[in-house]
């Protein structure tokens, strides 16, 4: 007698695969693979992984439309980029890395991303006006200016949001960021265990939360070690404004043997603006930046620098944010990450 096919062996689209496939592949219940899919939080970490795996394996497609009618959800969430023009967006580093950790994060699950630019009135109005009826089911808000009204507009409306970041003032929205002045304090402790004493330092706009951290920190830390901060040029968190301000600050602080630069962007600004000057690196003056982005092992030298684990971080955004969507009425929370030094050789 012939033997019978197999059909488990059978390929078939995404949209022929079932809950109980799914379940069969993970050796779960039905009822988990529901769960999972629908964003629930109350399964277990192990068991997720699991079905997540049988997700991607059996290619199923959940019907977002029949699960729309039965949870009211869209089945898409936003990542909103407030108070920064698309240009900056997509030369920064520090984006791109939040958007592959929220993607990772929600794509096993069925869950569509969508980018909102909001760099002005009329645009913030369209977010809010889009986001009230119901087009997704909530926002993962990247904001960086102190006055940015996006925030308390979220609040407000109830609508489920993260903050990448405390809030500028007091807020009942979610938020996750690095521990700004942990970092700052592993730059200038490095600096100056290397010996260095008139250190200076490239801040990020002051009208950020981060900017005025970071540079806070700065002249705390030196303080600490009995030091005067040697000079300060405030930049913009681009390369541009990078090699602006290191070159202030060679007229401002000529003296100085190490720079502290704000984001990892600037800091490839700042060591072309030294290199065209003829400052040797780390000779004459020592670099550190902040992020551990691709600019600073693009940088050359390669840089050292505080590392944020972004994508860590915007995975926790990506969570959180689920979880609230899953159960508005649960309970605001929040996580700062610990920094961590990353030592090359522009130190």
């Amino acid at each position: 007698m012939a033997d019978k096919p197999d059909r488990s062996e059978k390929p078939m689209s995404g949209a022929q695969v079932t809950l109980n496939d799914v379940a069969r592949v993970a050796g779960v219940s039905r009822a988990t693979v529901s769960r999972v899919v629908n964003g629930n939080s109350s399964v277990a970490a192990e068991l997720r992984r699991s079905v997540e795996k049988a997700i991607e394996a059996t290619g199923y497609l959940p019907n977002l439309a029949a699960r729309s009618l039965v949870t009211r959800s869209s089945g898409s969430i936003a990542l909103a980029v407030s108070d920064m023009g698309a240009g900056q967006i997509f030369a920064d580093p520090f984006f791109g890395r939040v958007v592959n950790g929220v993607t990772q994060t929600v794509r096993p699950r069925g869950v569509q991303l969508v980018l909102a630019i909001v760099d002005d009135e009329p645009s913030r109005r369209q977010l809010l006006n889009y986001l009230r009826q119901g087009h997704v089911d909530g926002v993962v808000l990247v904001s960086t200016h102190t006055d940015d009204p996006l925030p308390a507009a979220l609040a407000e409306a109830g609508v489920p949001a993260v903050l990448t970041g405390r809030p500028a003032d007091p807020l009942p929205i979610s938020f996750v960021e690095v521990d700004q002045r942990a970092g700052v304090f592993l730059a200038v402790d490095h600096l100056v265990a290397r010996g260095r004493r008139r250190i200076t330092t490239v801040s990020g706009p002051l009208d950020t939360p981060g900017g005025r951290e970071r540079l806070t920190a700065f002249r705390d830390r030196l303080a600490h070690h009995g030091l005067v901060e040697e000079g300060w040029a405030e930049g913009d968190f681009t390369q541009v404004g990078g090699a602006a301000a290191m070159r202030e600050l060679l007229t401002a602080a000529p003296e100085a043997d190490a720079v502290f630069v704000a984001s990892d962007l600037m800091a490839l600004g700042a060591v072309g603006a030294l290199h065209r000057a003829g400052v040797r690196i780390p000779g004459q003056l020592a670099v550190v930046g902040f992020d551990d982005s691709v600019a600073a092992v693009t940088c050359d030298p390669p840089l050292s620098t505080v590392r944020q684990p972004v994508e860590a971080m915007a995975a926790q955004l990506a969570e959180l944010l689920l979880d609230q969507i899953a159960d508005p009425g649960r309970v605001l929370q929040s996580r700062v990450f610990q920094p961590e030094l990353v030592v090359r050789e522009s130190s």
